[in-house]
């Protein structure tokens, strides 16, 4: 049986009055900055998807496949960097993460083939293994005592939707100022500030400091594994990250395909990381009013018709824009949802290793999602059949999450019981 010692990671419980203790305040802001710039970056390389392949001279699937194969290889090397992170601490995981993704995307602005633009993308996904959400929100699950976990978990989430919202006008002004290659190259040193903001990590705790049981972590694999909500959880976040890459990736595209003007794309995604802002605290929020894989439910069906009205209404700049908003309001509220319902299925003192293997279904999902929308425009010349299969995706995604059994495991509510 695992328990927590007095205080998480060394993180103190905060006083009667109810505030966040400073330590937390400190890994929690860190960790928002670091997720701004790696989310916040990541969401704006969907603005060279035209400009890299007219460069290289190639079809938007060579391209779209560089960024699938990110997505890729952030989910399969999200365990591995939460094993790490558990075991050594999140602060080095960071900083090797916030590296690697600065040098990835400065490699991007280089690459002059196929084969040059599918290595960028894998060494970007690899550094968002180590600076994105499975390593950074584990270091602030683990850091918060449960009072303060959902809103720790909701603020760092909160610095992903501010870094969206800000990117996308920051990566286009860039672009207008001084061209598509400056602009990548920029965004790269930009990137690399994620490295001094990882010593922020340094307050947040390993695995080994909270337990004194005798569970390993191959233990709490093997129970995460054996419990049906685990895969309900994993089917359904694989679905979240279709979504994301389809949109990111290709957004701006359809909408110049539907003959509106370029500055349309770039504000509908700044509309996105607007909404992100209200809609990521506010899931968040209403995890704590009713059941999480109920809030999911709730956020999946909101987004497919939200893709059903792209495919069906005749689009202008307004209505783009303002479905835009209203898609964002759902766009990465299923992260603090997700990780929390994680943490209260299985106890966070795991919680980088068995989000990331959640995780990793959610970037297989975004590996398919930016990689087979392309493959699809270069053989039939539209997305129409992408937007059909988001919808059918986002309903099945609402089915699954209603089916998990809300609930900690055995182990937990068997300590519970004793304590």
């Amino acid at each position: 049986m695992s328990v927590a010692r007095g205080t998480a990671g060394g993180v103190s419980r905060g006083g009667d009055d109810g505030r966040m203790p400073r330590s937390l305040a400190l890994i929690v802001i860190s960790a928002g900055c670091i997720l701004a710039l790696s989310m916040g970056v990541r969401q704006s390389l969907g603005l060279y998807l035209t400009p890299v392949s007219e460069a290289i001279g190639t079809g938007r699937e060579a391209y779209a496949l560089s960024l699938g194969l990110m997505n890729l290889m952030w989910g399969l090397f999200a365990p591995l960097a939460g094993v790490l992170a558990d075991k050594r601490g999140p602060m080095a995981v960071g900083l090797a993460g916030g590296a690697l993704y600065a040098v990835g995307v400065v490699w991007l602005a280089f690459s002059g083939s196929e084969l040059e633009l599918a290595g960028a993308g894998i060494l970007i996904g690899i550094g968002l293994s180590g600076a994105g959400f499975t390593v950074i929100l584990g270091a602030v699950g683990r850091a918060a005592p449960e009072r303060f976990r959902a809103s720790a978990l909701a603020l760092a989430s909160l610095g992903s939707s501010l870094g969206q919202f800000v990117a996308l006008p920051y990566a286009h002004g860039l672009t207008d100022a001084a061209g598509w290659w400056w602009s990548l190259v920029i965004l790269g040193i930009t990137s690399a500030l994620m490295v001094p903001l990882a010593l922020g990590l340094m307050g947040a705790s390993k695995a080994g400091d909270l337990i004194v049981s005798r569970q390993t972590l191959g233990e709490a694999v093997r129970e995460a594994f054996s419990t049906p909500g685990f895969w309900l959880l994993n089917a359904g976040f694989f679905v979240c990250g279709f979504h994301l890459a389809f949109i990111s990736v290709h957004l701006p595209a359809y909408a110049a395909d539907r003959g509106l003007e370029p500055w349309v794309a770039t504000a509908a995604l700044t509309a996105v990381g607007l909404g992100n802002i209200f809609g990521t605290y506010g899931f968040a929020k209403l995890g704590t009013v009713i059941q999480k894989k109920d809030a999911l439910a709730l956020l999946y069906t909101i987004r497919a018709f939200i893709f059903l009205g792209f495919l069906l209404l005749p689009l202008s700049p307004t209505l783009v824009i303002t479905m835009s908003f209203l898609l964002g309001l759902t766009w990465l509220g299923t992260v603090p949802l997700t990780s929390g319902l994680v943490a209260h299925m299985f106890g966070p003192v795991y919680l980088s290793t068995l989000f990331g293997l959640v995780f990793m279904g959610h970037q297989v999902g975004g590996f398919l999602g930016s990689w087979l929308a392309g493959r699809i425009f270069d053989m039939v010349g539209s997305y129409d059949p992408v937007w059909w299969l988001s919808v059918g995706l986002g309903l099945i995604s609402a089915l699954l999450h209603i089916l998990i059994r809300e609930r900690p495991v055995e182990r937990l509510r068997a300590a519970a019981a004793t304590a």
